[in-house]
């Protein structure tokens, strides 16, 4: 595989910042992620670089979030939240007020758009921000953990510069900030594979919901069941993400690449293993294009951090991830299980949860072709 000229976006900034103890999300993943790529000599050399976030510009944010939202961030911040606040999900479970909240986002949402701005002058073919990926935030909500939706952002300045956008969504919880951000356009196509929201937040992302107007046919949600593990997984990755992708034929991929969609997340029940997103990373980039990487959900820390590290060594070219498989180390990743690998071993899959599975991932590749393929011409 050619190495590609890839940018790894990080700074020691970053660490500054943290949700509270209790939160699920913790913004030590980036960090981890770092430590592991460096160690097995994946930071730099052969196309590779470490380039630091830029905060974004409030200008900038203001192409996705209302003046109004931005100011109550920032003064909840600082210690000013009332009520007005908590009507646009500042202060919440999910969203809570921190130290730091308001900074820490917009340098995380910088961080992708350091990324975007790399990707437009050609500096990079691929880039990764793996403190990125907020997709649930609204233009004046905050929610699932999401404060500033730096990859609706991101897509928003690539659209603005011509680019045909294709937006793909692997976290386990749909990408509706970014889905209705793009509702009734043609130049996003947002794809967006997640647990079915019957059982999970956000509670949207149904076959059915594919687009408005200009936009019929360019939203795309694939809801999956319960248990669905690597094999129906790529199964319906290939009979709907592949082909839409084709025919769209996009100038550049943003690729939120949440990590909670892997077996033993604790807000989650889907049972893959990092073998699908390392398979998918491989699938995209066969289309030639340039990626814009995020991070996202994952809140079994040590799975999320190997599958981004594992992640980062196939976007730059370095290869299948069977040549990283030497120690990654059991002390830098707190723990004693497959301690020596990036990749995980293949999960057994009894036969009960294929008759479980099988039949429903069937049912939704087929309702997803009924009411996109047409339209596409496939």
């Amino acid at each position: 595989m050619e190495a590609n000229k890839a940018v790894f976006i990080y700074s020691a900034e970053l660490e500054k910042y943290n949700y509270p103890p209790e939160h699920p999300f913790n913004t030590i993943r980036a960090k981890k992620t770092r430590e592991i790529v460096k160690s097995l000599g994946l930071l730099t050399g052969n196309g590779r670089s470490e380039v630091p976030p830029v905060p974004a510009e409030r200008l900038v944010l203001k192409k996705f979030h209302s003046a109004r939202y931005l100011y109550a961030l920032k003064t909840s911040a600082k210690g000013q939240w009332d009520t007005e606040a908590l009507g646009m999900g500042i202060g919440t479970g999910d969203c809570p007020v921190f130290a730091g909240m308001y900074d820490y986002s917009v340098l995380a949402a910088g961080g992708t758009l350091t990324a975007v701005k790399l990707i437009l002058s050609g500096t990079a073919e691929v880039a990764f921000n793996p403190s990125g990926g907020f997709h649930h935030a609204g233009p004046e909500k905050a929610s699932g953990f999401c404060y500033i939706n730096d990859v609706a952002l991101a897509c928003t300045i690539l659209a603005e510069e011509g680019k045909r956008v294709l937006y793909l969504d692997v976290d386990v919880h749909h990408g509706d900030g970014v889905a209705y951000a793009f509702y009734d356009r043609c130049d996003v196509m947002t794809i967006s594979l997640h647990q079915n929201p019957r059982t999970l937040f956000p509670g949207t992302g149904f076959e059915d919901e594919i687009g408005d107007g200009q936009g019929k046919g360019y939203c795309v949600n694939v809801p999956l069941p319960i248990g669905t593990y690597d094999e129906v997984y790529m199964k319906a990755f290939k009979a709907i993400a592949l082909p839409l992708i084709t025919a769209y034929n996009p100038d550049v991929i943003v690729f939120e690449l949440g990590a909670d969609a892997l077996a033993g997340d604790p807000l989650a029940h889907l049972c893959l293993t990092n073998n699908v997103y390392a398979e998918v990373i491989e699938h995209l980039l066969s289309f030639d294009k340039p990626i814009v990487a995020t991070g996202g959900g994952g809140y079994n820390i040590n799975n999320t951090v190997r599958a981004w590290a594992l992640a980062w060594g196939i976007l730059t070219g370095t290869g299948s991830g069977s040549d990283m498989d030497h120690a990654v180390g059991g002390v830098m990743l707190e723990s004693m299980d497959w301690q020596g690998r990036l990749r995980d071993r293949a999960f057994v899959v009894s036969q009960t949860q294929r008759e479980m599975v099988v039949p429903v991932i069937e049912a939704t590749i087929e309702a997803v072709k009924a009411n996109i393929f047409p339209i596409h011409k496939l």
